[in-house]
């Protein structure tokens, strides 16, 4: 009974968010797959996402709250939800930018499943990677921290980086090679560790980028082909 009712509570607010027509990139899509990024802009249909998912972001939300929390009573912030100064192609709110010992650092906390071991973790997720690089660039702040928070055993682990003006760079320009394809409604190439890579198994585009094949190809003629063979909408 109260399970259906969170549930739904969830599934609603989420549809009640209004769809606004997407005009650029998200930091948090730096490092992803093109295609799944362009399937975002074009609205394609996919799965649902589940009540379960939208409490663990909730969860994740709440755990940012919580790693702030001592930072803000020990003086280190200087700010927090930091929008990035521009917005021509990308947009994005940094966690927080702190300063220790008058050294600057970008900020950004990664809560992670209680499944994986942060003693073994010995670097950071690629795209985690990326998306601090874009941060360094945009607030020109020389350093960064990657936090991440194990949702379960409330263990921490940090890395700490350099910016890097040729990752910065390669990003903005896949960035820039990607809204081509969007503008010219091309569907981007799949990725070529489909189907093991980690955001295949978590994305709601799988079975349409499954039964649209792996080449480049118009967004008319995808639509054609997943339409032929799925009860998804014409």
């Amino acid at each position: 009974m109260l399970k259906e009712l969170i549930d739904k509570f969830y599934l609603d607010k989420s549809k009640d968010k209004p769809e606004i027509e997407r005009t650029h990139f998200y930091i948090s899509e730096a490092g992803r797959c093109p295609r799944m990024i362009f399937f975002r802009f074009k609205r394609a249909p996919g799965k649902e996402v589940e009540a379960e998912r939208l409490r663990i972001f909730e969860y994740g939300d709440s755990l940012h709250k919580l790693i702030l929390s001592p930072l803000l009573s020990l003086g280190l912030v200087r700010a927090t939800e930091v929008e990035i100064p521009s917005k021509e192609i990308v947009f994005g709110r940094a966690d927080a930018i702190i300063s220790i010992d008058g050294q600057p650092y970008v900020l950004d906390i990664k809560s992670i499943s209680g499944r994986m071991n942060l003693t073994k973790m010995q670097e950071p997720k690629p795209e985690d990677f990326c998306q601090i690089q874009l941060y360094l660039h945009f607030f020109k702040i020389p350093k960064g921290i990657l936090l991440y928070v194990n949702k379960d055993t409330q263990e921490l682990k940090e890395f700490i980086f350099d910016y890097k003006n040729d990752v910065a760079e390669k990003i903005l320009k896949n960035f820039e090679i990607l809204k081509s394809k969007i503008e010219a409604n091309t569907v981007p190439l799949r990725i070529p560790d489909f189907p093991s890579n980690w955001q295949c198994q978590y994305c709601e585009y799988f079975e349409i980028c499954k039964i649209g094949g792996a080449k480049e190809i118009e967004w008319e003629n995808f639509k054609k082909i997943i339409t032929s063979q799925t009860d998804l909408p014409r």
